[in-house]
Formats: C-alpha cells, sequence, structure tokens
C-alpha cells in the first residue's frame, strides 16, 4: 500500500532500521536515530542497484515520487541513473574547481610567495572586494570581454579608475595561467584595449606610503638577485638621483672622505654639476660593493668591461618582486618617494629638498640654481632620510609631524 503523509509522520524508529515501501521501487529507510531516508531500488542491465533521493520531511512524499519517476525514464531510454548522478556531481566539482575565483586564487599561491606582503594583500583584496562578487563563481572558460568590462566599469563609476586598470591587468595574468593550465582557451582582456579611459600621465609610479616604503624596503632587502643589482636598488632610495645618473655611476666620481658623490655636468639631465652628500648608510652599501667593481670603471659594472649595467635591471628586478612598475612603483619613483615624505612626514623645506633633487629653483632675486646652496641642509638631510628609512624597513617609525600638501614628482 502506497504511503501516506499522515503515515510517514506516524513511523517511529525501532532498534534496528526498517524499511518502508511506496511503490514503484521508491521506500523510506527509518533509522534507529529516528532520521527518515529516501531510497529508490532499481535494476539495470541485470544488477540491482540503490539511489539515494535525501531525507524527509525536508524531501517530501510528492518530491521523492517526482526523483523516482525521472530515474525511472532514465533507465527506459537506456541510461542508469547512478551514472548519470555521477557524471553530474563531477560536472559540479569540475565547475567549482574552473571557477575564476578558484583559478585567481590558485594564480595567487603560486605567484605571492615572491611578492612584498603589501603588494600581495592589495592584489586579494582588490580581487575580493571588486571582482569575486560578479565573477568569481563563474566558469573562467565561459567569462567574455563583455563580462570583464561590466565588472571594471563598476569600478571606474566610483571614480577608481586606476584601480579598474589595476584590476583588468590583474584578470589578465589569471586569465593567461588558466589558458597555460588548460582551463581556458584565451585571454579575452586582450579584446579591452582602449576600452577604459586612459590613466592620468604626466608622472612615474612611486609609492609615497610609509608603512608602504618599508616593506618595498625589506623586499629589496631579500632580493635574490645580483649584488650589483641589490646594491642599486639599496642605494636608489637613499641618494634619489634620477635611474640614468644611478646607473652610470663612476668610481672616481665618489670621495668617502668627505662622503660625497660629485656627479658631473655632462651627466646631469639639466647639464649642472650636482653634488650628492652620502649618509653612513649610502656609504656602507658602496664600500660593501667595491671589492667587487671598484677595479671596473662603473660602480654597477654590466658584462660589458666598459658599460654599467643595462637600463633596464633596476625595474626588471622591481618587477620580480612584484612590483608593477607602470602602476605601482619604478626606479625614478625613488625621487618622488623622497620628495613627499621628507617635506610631509619630516618636515624638510622645500628648497632643500628641490635642490637635492636638482631642480632649477630660483630664489627672490632670480638665482637660479646653485650646486652647494644649502649644502650644509642637504648633508644633515639625507642622514635623516636614511636614519629614517632604517626605520621604516624594521617598522618602527611613526609619522611626527602634520601632513601637508605638497605636489608629486612631475616626470624629470
Amino acid at each position: 500500500m502506497p504511503l501516506t503523509d499522515t503515515a510517514i509522520k506516524a513511523l517511529k524508529p525501532e532498534s534496528k532500521a526498517r524499511k518502508y515501501a511506496d511503490e514503484k521501487g521508491l521506500f523510506l529507510l527509518v533509522q534507529p536515530t529516528g532520521s527518515k531516508l529516501w531510497r529508490f531500488k532499481y535494476r539495470f542491465e541485470g544488477k540491482e542497484k540503490l539511489i539515494a533521493f535525501g531525507a524527509y520531511p525536508e524531501v517530501g512524499l510528492k518530491a521523492a515520487r517526482e526523483k523516482r519517476d525521472e530515474a525511472r525514464k532514465l533507465i527506459a531510454s537506456g541510461a542508469d541513473p547512478s551514472e548519470k548522478r555521477k557524471a553530474a556531481k563531477g560536472a559540479r566539482a569540475e565547475a567549482v574547481s574552473n571557477s575564476f575565483e578558484a583559478v585567481a586564487r590558485e594564480w595567487f599561491s603560486k605567484q605571492s610567495p615572491g611578492w612584498a606582503s603589501t603588494h600581495a594583500d592589495k592584489i586579494i583584496q582588490r580581487l575580493e572586494k571588486d571582482v569575486f562578487p560578479w565573477l568569481g563563481n563563474k566558469p573562467i572558460g565561459e567569462l567574455s570581454a563583455p563580462d570583464l568590462l561590466t565588472t571594471v566599469r563598476r569600478i571606474e563609476a566610483r571614480g577608481a579608475l586606476d584601480t579598474s586598470h589595476r584590476a583588468l591587468q590583474n584578470c589578465g595574468q589569471i586569465f593567461r595561467y588558466a589558458v597555460a593550465t588548460g582551463r581556458a582557451d584565451r585571454d579575452p582582456t586582450r579584446d579591452l584595449r582602449g576600452a577604459l579611459p586612459p590613466r592620468r600621465t604626466g608622472h612615474f609610479a612611486a609609492i609615497t606610503e610609509p608603512s608602504e616604503v618599508g616593506a618595498l624596503l625589506r623586499a629589496i632587502d631579500g632580493f635574490k638577485g645580483t649584488l650589483i643589482v641589490q646594491s642599486a636598488l639599496k642605494l636608489g632610495p637613499l641618494v634619489f638621483v634620477r635611474p640614468g645618473e644611478l646607473r652610470k655611476a663612476e668610481w672616481s666620481e665618489f670621495d668617502f672622505a668627505k662622503a660625497e658623490w660629485r656627479i658631473p655636468a655632462e651627466r646631469m639631465k639639466g647639464k649642472r654639476e650636482h653634488f650628492v652628500p652620502l649618509s653612513l648608510q649610502a656609504v656602507a652599501i658602496l664600500q660593501d660593493l667595491q671589492p667587487l667593481t671598484g677595479k671596473r670603471r662603473h660602480v654597477f659594472a654590466g658584462r660589458d668591461a666598459n658599460k654599467p649595467m643595462s637600463e633596464a635591471a633596476v625595474n626588471a628586478a622591481l618587477r620580480r618582486m612584484g612590483y608593477d612598475t607602470k602602476t605601482e612603483h619604478t626606479g625614478h619613483g625613488f625621487r618622488a618617494m623622497a620628495r613627499t615624505i621628507l617635506h610631509e612626514e619630516l618636515g624638510i623645506d622645500r628648497d632643500v629638498i628641490e635642490h637635492q633633487l636638482a631642480h632649477r629653483v630660483q630664489d627672490p632675486l632670480g638665482t637660479a640654481y646653485n650646486r652647494t646652496k644649502f649644502l650644509k641642509e642637504r648633508k644633515a638631510m639625507m642622514q635623516r632620510w636614511a636614519d629614517y628609512l632604517d626605520k621604516l624597513k624594521k617598522g618602527t617609525e611613526v609619522v611626527t609631524l602634520p601632513a601637508r600638501n605638497v605636489a608629486r614628482l612631475e616626470s624629470n
């Protein structure tokens, strides 16, 4: 006799599991614990098989019979309901493992160990906040360029244009990883070139937040490249000269007794000789490198005995550490870093900073740049700056003065 809801509700558990038949192979299994489980028994290719349809009352009598009828239709068509269910379960599992979020997190786990922690945190937070909520559950191989454009335009709409570009760039990296690992056929972000308004130009990418500077300095200390390139990375923030001026530095230009670096006029952008006071930390870096390249002309010697290291070496090293040199930090960015923090955090007079940057600064009388002007103040500033960077690297420095507005370094 078929089951009824009233009869099912009245069933009581016994010391052993007991079956209560409905019809056409469907029955209810009542466990000693009191749980009531739907089962469907059938034969396929001469073998007896069993399928679970869930528990009562979550799956009611009507729903259980509908599941049974669907299974019987499959059997009649020559398909095994158990195998069909296994295939569907496998497809769901594959869809989950191949979702955009799953692939993105896998890509992140492979790449992030080589990045600075602050850089890694920014990327995963950007994905979690701006990308995963809309694309995360979708199979990565099925996402299209319009899907991505809708997502990044949502970021752009709130006024975060730079973040929208970075999110799109991260998506491109994830898609290329998906292509390499067989989860996608192509990278649809390539179809979106020019779809977003261009970023504002005129500035070199630079880190100017003290906490992020500390993370960058720690990443430089952990750099796994050559001593020459690492020394250039370490010296760059301490002297904040232009990348070409640093890369082409010659040993003959340094006077360790005076703790001074004299850059000849022909190598300066403004064609004016420039003095760079050297902090104790800067001298130590140079003296550590001297046994390796001291007999060569260039401090940062290249493979060719008569040439310095490649002009791409510093930026390539930054990228190896996980920094995007187009949007986060570049070798030229050490200048903006120093200019901003020296004034905003340490309260250094802007004219002193501008002279040390070798910018043409006119005084009230119209006198242009003087290579030795503010030299005493500049020497004190350079040592104070080096000490401050050491504290940032250790994570012990705090803001000492109220922030002030200061223009960011232009592309010179």
